[in-house]
């Protein structure tokens, strides 16, 4: 493969090499390979449903914890909400107030999300705000019809002078309107950590953000920050990251060649929400949660949330000191037959770890070393929720190069397409990943994993995408909780379907759960 000089350059400004552009073409030329489903992770075989006692015994466990523990909050927040406006992008390109009423527009298009837009405009937290700036900008005069008043109101929406909601990013668009005030998802979140994730009225968050917006995410906690601390007695400390450029990856044609835009330069591009492990690896702490920028509730609803994630936290803390105990003792103490056996039924019993068939054979030392490498690893615990049709990833047994099986978490897209059986195993899942994540990343002894040891680099996607009108296939590295934790210990937990409401278009914020309480 011949690169340019002005390539090179290229290449090394984004913290690659030539070796790697290479390494990721050959991926597109050779193929990634699929996943093999065994079967759906179920309640009783890989995911765990907790009685109430349980439930009970882990709050506890989690609201005790070492004063000095140190907790984090994670929240991918990069990119703007672009997607989450798409219809009413489509809308402003296809409708003219001037040439058909809305009502005949909107059944001819066949277009029931703008219906529903349109219908209960007045319930979306923005309402108010859009429409004095409306009210600011015309005369209502120049408003002469009802239909007329709608497109003013969307376009204003979209005004890139104005609110411009499509390229903000999502974390910062008004999520929810408590009457006075409305407030964004960047604000919400603030209030969940200091439902769940502060230890000495202390609590951290830190938000992966495009380098575009992290002024803008600054100024807004500026904004709250010392209202939100006086209202829930916290104080806040947050830090911000960005995707790497040496994550990034280069684009091909149909014909895995590279791509060349029209100045005959390469075209590189954000290798997916999988390029966060490297962000994940730089922070550190005793727990880390993990919940995307866009799933949040109203405060009126934060108590079910705040009692579900400390759940999960006691659960990860009560296996984490258990994982810790075993591992000392194998690195450290003088095991026998007993002792390993103990550990090898806690792994099989608690982590879902099936032991090899000839594990039995093997000598004491060789057992040994075969359990504390399945057992010093990073963990995490993962809350499922019941599949309610939601499209996205979920929980499952797969099967390795070796044939060993592992619980993981699987989108369609690494599901070989032809193969019937295997797309039947993924329909028929019975639960679904709602990114409801809990992680330890320090070993026994307090120090640090290198996550980027635990990818599973297979599990990259190739995507296909448009660009300049042309067609061009993309490459996503593993996803941060598919194959960027395909080595990690994996506990699967049911979680209330009610902890889950994340906003992927903009009729999401109808959803009861984003409609405040009218006091």
């Amino acid at each position: 493969m011949n690169f340019t000089e002005e390539d090179i350059k290229e290449i090394e400004a984004h913290g690659l090499t030539k070796e790697k552009v290479q390494e990721q073409v050959s991926i597109f030329k050779n193929g990634v390979p699929t996943v093999q489903l065994i079967a759906a992770a179920t309640v009783g075989d890989g995911i765990q449903k907790l009685n109430e006692d349980k439930e009970v015994d882990f709050i506890e466990l989690y609201e005790h914890i070492d004063k000095d523990k140190e907790l984090l909050k994670f929240i991918p927040a990069s990119g703007a909400a672009t997607r989450m406006f798409k219809t009413i992008y489509q809308f402003l390109e296809e409708y003219d107030p001037k040439e058909e009423k809305l009502d005949e527009f909107l059944s001819r298009a066949k277009n029931g999300e703008m219906r529903i837009f349109f219908d209960n405009l007045k319930n979306f937290p923005f309402y108010d705000k859009i429409s004095e700036l409306i009210q600011d900008k015309y005369d209502k005069e120049a408003i002469e019809s009802d239909d007329e008043a709608k497109v003013a109101f969307v376009k204003k929406m979209m005004d890139e002078d104005g609110p411009n909601f499509g390229n903000l990013p999502k974390g910062l668009l008004p999520f929810h309107n408590y009457e006075s005030y409305m407030v964004t998802a960047f604000e919400e979140h603030l209030y969940e950590a200091a439902a769940y994730a502060e230890n000495r009225n202390h609590a951290n968050l830190h938000f992966t953000v495009s380098p575009e917006h992290e002024k803008a995410f600054k100024e807004q906690f500026e904004n709250i920050h010392a209202a939100v601390s006086s209202d829930t007695e916290v104080n806040f400390e947050v830090t911000y990251s960005f995707q790497k450029p040496q994550t990034d990856t280069v684009a091909v044609t149909e014909d895995n060649e590279i791509y060349r835009k029209p100045n005959g330069k390469m075209l590189f591009r954000p290798g997916g929400h999988g390029a966060l492990i490297e962000n994940l690896n730089d922070v550190d702490a005793d727990v880390i949660f993990i919940k995307n920028i866009d799933n949040v509730l109203t405060k009126d609803n934060i108590l079910t949330l705040s009692r579900n994630k400390k759940i999960l936290a006691g659960l990860l803390l009560e296996l984490q000191a258990q994982a810790f105990k075993f591992t000392k003792s194998l690195k450290e103490g003088d095991l026998d037959e007993s002792g390993v056996r103990e550990i090898a039924q806690f792994l099989e019993r608690d982590f879902s770890i099936k032991l090899s068939d000839t594990f039995a054979t093997l000598g004491i030392d060789e057992k040994k070393d075969q359990l504390l490498e399945l057992l010093d690893r990073p963990l995490r615990v993962c809350g499922m929720v019941k599949n309610e049709g939601e499209p996205g990833g979920g929980p499952f047994w797969v099967a390795d190069k070796k044939g060993t099986a592992s619980l993981q978490i699987i989108e369609s897209a690494q599901i070989e397409k032809d193969d019937k059986k295997q797309q039947e195993i993924f329909q028929n899942s019975t639960h679904f990943n709602p990114v409801d994540i809990v992680c330890s990343v320090r070993d026994y002894t307090g120090k640090k994993y290198n996550l980027t040891e635990y990818v599973d680099p297979d599990l990259a996607f190739i995507a296909s995408k448009t660009t300049d009108g042309n067609n061009i296939k993309a490459l996503e590295l593993p996803g941060l909780w598919n194959g960027g934790m395909a080595f990690w210990n994996t506990i699967f937990v049911e979680v209330p379907l009610e902890t889950f409401n994340p906003v992927k278009n903009v009729n999401d914020l109808l959803k009861p759960a984003h409609q405040v309480k009218k006091s």
